[in-house]
């Protein structure tokens, strides 16, 4: 049997899950299988792939995406630019290399919304997706600052943008869980009454299909879009590199 899965912590909901077992199913695939492993600890990475011999490629979910690196033994271009992982390909040599796929699904899912009037872009979150997201954005030349609750030098807080309004940024791309199933009522703490019909607001959240940032963007008369298309697009790449 060859044995596919997703690491992550907590695993309550799996899109890749339900995806790739219908795929392997759909065609004819019954020799495979595709698991979730719920990992709390990165540390624990080590013993797991000891206890699973017959793992062909993992994805990796919040939140291993970056401390998963030091464990694999090399990254292939758009992971080391991303500085994130979230497919792990197991080579013949035994070897673990690591890709992201969710920098190719957002690049065929999101640049198609872009307009000319689309100046720069705030990114919600600083985990592992929004390192794709930044990737995405620096390979593009769209100018981008991070948004979270703690502030440095590079990130501004949910507070800046109340006090100071979006400036020139009419791009926000959620990449934090605010809003998903069940916590639907949730939402980044934005200045909405502020965005126009000029933004562009982009949601990784896939579930529900309108999120709460969503929803009050699009009141505002925004373009939105979630993360569905994105993530059936991650996911194809990612089967493509198990297959190579």
């Amino acid at each position: 049997m060859k044995r596919y899965g997703l690491i992550g912590f907590p695993l309550k909901i799996s899109f890749s899950k339900d995806y790739f077992s219908e795929k392997f199913e759909r065609e004819n695939f019954h020799d495979h299988a595709y698991e979730l492993y719920p990992i709390a600890d990165i540390s624990e990475f080590s013993e797991f792939l000891k206890t699973h011999p017959n793992l062909c490629g993992l994805n990796v979910t919040i939140p291993h995406k970056k401390t998963v690196i030091p464990y694999l033994d090399g990254l292939d271009q758009s992971a080391s630019e991303a500085g994130a992982v979230n497919v792990i390909k197991f080579e013949k040599d035994g070897k673990l290399i690591g890709y992201n796929s969710d920098v190719f699904g957002l690049e065929q899912s999101f640049l198609p919304l872009l307009k000319p009037h689309h100046h720069s872009a705030l990114i919600l979150g600083t985990g592992g997706s929004a390192m794709a997201v930044a990737s995405v954005l620096r390979k593009h030349n769209i100018p981008y600052q991070f948004v979270a609750r703690q502030k440095n030098s590079e990130i501004l807080t949910y507070q800046d943008l109340h006090q100071n309004g979006f400036a020139e940024a009419n791009i926000l791309i959620n990449t934090t869980p605010l809003g998903m199933a069940p916590n639907t009522d949730t939402c980044a703490d934005l200045p909405y009454e502020k965005i126009t019909l000029d933004f562009l607001c982009y949601d990784l959240v896939y579930t529900p299909a309108e999120t709460l940032f969503l929803q009050k963007s699009k009141a505002q008369g925004a373009v939105i879009k979630n993360g569905l298309e994105m993530l059936h697009l991650q996911a194809d790449r990612a089967w493509e590199i198990w297959q190579s």
